[in-house]
Formats: C-alpha cells, sequence, structure tokens
C-alpha cells in the first residue's frame, strides 16, 4: 500500500513538474513574442494618452480603464480567435497578413513625419488640451480609441503569434493570451502613470519642502517633453518593426535579394570592426530595416494624401 502510495506520489511530481516547465515555456514564448511587438506597443502607449488630455482629472483613470477593457476584449474575443483559425487552417496567409501590417506601420510612422514637416500636426495638441467631455463626448473619446486600438492590437497578435507559429495549437493559445493580458496591462499602466505625473507633481509642488516641490515641478515640466520623447521613439520603431516585417516577407516569399544585401552588410560591418561587433551588426540591419520603412511608408502618405490632393488642386 505504502509503496502504491509513494508511487502515486511520484507520478504526481512528475506531473507537477512538466506543468511547471510547461508554464515557463509558455512565459518564456510569451516574452519573445511581446519583444518582436514591442514597437508597436510604443506606438500603442504613445497614442493612448491624447484621449484623456484637458480631460478632469478624476475621469482620466476611469476612461484608461475603459479603453483597456475594449482593448482587452479586442485581442481575446476577435483578434485571438482568428488569429488561431488563420494559424492552423491557412498559415500561409500570415506572412501577406504581417506584411500588410508592416506597411501600415510604415504608413503610420511616415505620416506622422509628413504632419509635422508639413505643418498639418501644429496645433492639434492646443485643441486638444480645451476640451471638456460630458458623458455622451465622453462615450465617443473612448469608442475612438478602442477602434483605434484594434488595428493596433491586430498588428501585435499576429505577429505575436507568427514567432510562436511552429508551436501546438494549445501553447499558441496559451502563449497568445498571455502575451494579450501582459500587453495591455504594460501599455494602459504605463499610460495611466503617464498622465497621472502631472497631478503627482503639483501636489509635490505644494508640499513644504523645498527638494519636494522642486521634484514637483520638474514632473509637471517634464509630462510635455515624456510625451514629445515617447511619440518620436514611437515612430521611429514603427518605422524599423514594418520595415523589418517587409524585409523577412519579402525574403519568405522568395524575393531574396534585398534580405540578402542587408543581411550581407551586416556581416560586413561585424567583420569590420570586433569590438561591440554584435550591437553594431544589429544596429546596421535596423537602419537599414527603418530606411525601407521610411520608402514604404513615402509612398503611401503620397497614395493616400499628397496625390489625391494635387487631384483636387
Amino acid at each position: 500500500m505504502s509503496a502504491g502510495l509513494f508511487g502515486l506520489l511520484d507520478d504526481i511530481a512528475a506531473l507537477a513538474k512538466l506543468a511547471a516547465a510547461s508554464i515557463d515555456d509558455v512565459g518564456a514564448a510569451a516574452g519573445r513574442a511581446g519583444v518582436k511587438a514591442a514597437g508597436v506597443v510604443v506606438d500603442d502607449t504613445a497614442v493612448t494618452p491624447q484621449y484623456v488630455q484637458g480631460v478632469a482629472a478624476q475621469r482620466e483613470v476611469p476612461i484608461i480603464k475603459r479603453i483597456a477593457k475594449g482593448s482587452l476584449r479586442n485581442k481575446l474575443l476577435f483578434i485571438l480567435p482568428a488569429a488561431l483559425l488563420l494559424s492552423q487552417f491557412a498559415d500561409f496567409l500570415l506572412t501577406p497578413l504581417l506584411m500588410i501590417g508592416g506597411t501600415y506601420l510604415c504608413f503610420e510612422g511616415a505620416e506622422k513625419i509628413w504632419a509635422r514637416l508639413s505643418g498639418h500636426g501644429k496645433g492639434e495638441s492646443v485643441d486638444t488640451a480645451k476640451k471638456q467631455l460630458d458623458s455622451e463626448a465622453e462615450e465617443t473619446v473612448v469608442s475612438g480609441a478602442i477602434r483605434t486600438d484594434f488595428i493596433l492590437s491586430a498588428e501585435i497578435m499576429v505577429i505575436s503569434l507568427n514567432e510562436v507559429s511552429d508551436e501546438p495549437f494549445v501553447s499558441r493559445a496559451a502563449i497568445l493570451i498571455v502575451v494579450a493580458f501582459a500587453i495591455t496591462a504594460l501599455v494602459y499602466g504605463v499610460v495611466a502613470l503617464i498622465v497621472k505625473m502631472d497631478d503627482v507633481g503639483l501636489h509635490l509642488a505644494q508640499r513644504s519642502s523645498a527638494a519636494v516641490q522642486k521634484i514637483g515641478r520638474g514632473l509637471v515640466r517634464g509630462m510635455p517633453v515624456l510625451l514629445s520623447v515617447i511619440s518620436v521613439v514611437g515612430v521611429a520603431a514603427m518605422l524599423w518593426v514594418g520595415g523589418h516585417i517587409l524585409l523577412v516577407g519579402l525574403d519568405d516569399l522568395g524575393w531574396h535579394a534585398l534580405y540578402d544585401a542587408v543581411h550581407d552588410l551586416q556581416h560586413e560591418v561585424e567583420h569590420a570592426v570586433d569590438a561591440m561587433s554584435s550591437v553594431l551588426g544589429w544596429l546596421t540591419n535596423t537602419v537599414a530595416s527603418a530606411i525601407l520603412g521610411v520608402v514604404v511608408g513615402a509612398v503611401a502618405v503620397a497614395v493616400m494624401h499628397v496625390l489625391p490632393t494635387k487631384k483636387a488642386h
């Protein structure tokens, strides 16, 4: 009897170890997939704070919570089932879909640069800062934010899925669920911290300590700078990630010339410079991907904005 009990305990321990290993594998794979989607995550983080600019302080976090719930609903109820079915029955469509998403990222990044250079983007923050929302306007803002999030969330999930496409179906589902929760919590947690930074700064600026007051004023002055930095990093990340998706996608579809040229250039840089060769090699690949992203994005912006405007004139 005791031998049977010990055998059962050994089996339970083995199953527990197997389950723990599986959880570790899912966590590690989710981490790799999330890193691949980093560019879109940064863009999502950069875009969202604009929806609560000018809103009463007590409504900022509730609005962000509503957008976060909508984002999670997008990922789990709509994007995840579609992505899993696609990977199971039509995985040959993953590369073209990724390339469409990559082109969209390039377009978004180039469009932001075009708006800044042409002056079309100026004055937006001033207008947004003046709005005060009633319940109906707040509903409109939240709905618009969730619609915009759907596009970014779809890109995040497809990029993540492509990274774990070789995993079994159940593992893929578990990994994507982890990615959905983790990235949503990360993006909207960071957004909540950003939008409350000026309130924290104002509170600290009213304290009696001169040092604390100085920190508070620094937080208030630093928020516009932080938003500008996030915006610039978001644009760069979109162009880099979008360009890299297109570069790899072209290679997967059989058009190897461009990918091979960048790969050869990366190797030449690594061999030419012994110190920090891997970092410089990665940087070479990143810059080449970003250049491709700028070129593709510029063409897309021309098709969507510049050429129609010239025709109208």
